[in-house]
């Protein structure tokens, strides 16, 4: 065989060796919390913190048991904070993928005066974190007035606090969902809307029927994110929710934290709270990984 040839297989093997070497190695860095979390869950605290400088740590215990589990359900009201947290991350993810991909249909794909200023506020939008707009929208969303009923007439109240909405609707835009159905539309081949204007067909009736049918990975991408967003929030429950009644799952893990010192415990209630998450990007991988590779290509 040609000795170039070789040398080039020879540095192309090295090379695949080193990248799998180096990939696994983030990989474990991420994978083991979450091992560690969940063999935890099954395990007393004794047993815990008896191997934690060891690889041990990492593999059930002899005694292992359920009673974590069931001492979380008992002490807390988890089922509820899941049923609010399913909720809204349900509406989120309707939602958002509505208004996200309108607003992003009507950059890409129509013209209209200040349609670049328009991007460029999403892009900005993207690098502010949540925490500078926390006070300002806490005051606005005192504010604004929400419909009721009491003794049978409709009246309106002022503030949202203490309510699903108010965990819902200030999350349905998001801008980084926004620059991601952006990016693809503006990718899908703007004869398919020649075709239908010329078959009478307007805004509405190609955002629905051609551009929405062709956008699967990135709505399954913008799901996977906005079902993320919803489900992690903690700072913005905490200022406007007051009670159980709709608390959601993780500032009910602080509640939880103060009434039991069995880290024990606390494992099981984290790992409950985090198979969702995970059930979420699993069913949705596939397509995640299409959206991602194929905007790869188009950059």
């Amino acid at each position: 065989m040609n000795p170039v040839l070789l040398t080039q297989a020879w540095r192309k093997g090295l090379r695949d060796a080193v990248l799998f070497l180096g990939m696994s190695a983030v990989g474990i860095v991420f994978i083991a919390p979450l091992l560690f979390m969940f063999i935890s869950s099954f395990k007393n605290d004794d047993a815990i913190f008896a191997n934690l400088n060891s690889w041990s740590a990492y593999l059930p215990s002899a005694d292992w048991s359920m009673h974590n589990y069931s001492a979380v359900f008992e002490k807390s009201d988890l089922p509820r904070f899941l049923r609010n947290s399913a909720l809204i991350a349900a509406l989120v993810v309707v939602g958002g993928i509505l208004v996200n991909s309108m607003l992003a249909f009507s950059i890409a794909r129509m013209r209209w005066r200040g349609r670049q200023l328009a991007l460029a506020l999403v892009v900005a939008m993207v690098i502010v974190p949540f925490e500078v707009i926390a006070i300002p929208l806490l005051s606005l969303v005192a504010r604004l007035p929400w419909p009721g009923f009491e003794h049978g007439q409709l009246v309106l109240h002022t503030g949202w606090f203490n309510s699903i909405h108010v965990q819902v609707i200030p999350f349905l835009a998001n801008a980084f969902c926004v620059f991601l159905f952006y990016q693809f539309f503006r990718d899908i081949p703007r004869e398919l809307d020649e075709a239908a204007k010329m078959d009478g067909a307007g805004p509405w009736t190609i955002y629905a029927r051609i551009i929405m049918p062709n956008s699967g990975p990135v709505i399954a991408t913008a799901a996977i994110v906005l079902f993320i967003s919803a489900w992690n929030q903690y700072l913005w429950p905490i200022m406007v929710i007051q009670g159980e009644a709709f608390r959601p799952v993780q500032p009910g893990i602080q509640q939880f934290f103060g009434r039991t010192n069995s880290w024990g415990q606390i494992m099981a209630y984290a790992s409950v709270i985090t198979l969702p998450v995970l059930a979420v990007f699993l069913a949705f991988q596939r397509q995640f990984v299409a959206s991602v590779a194929g905007a790869g290509v188009k950059g």
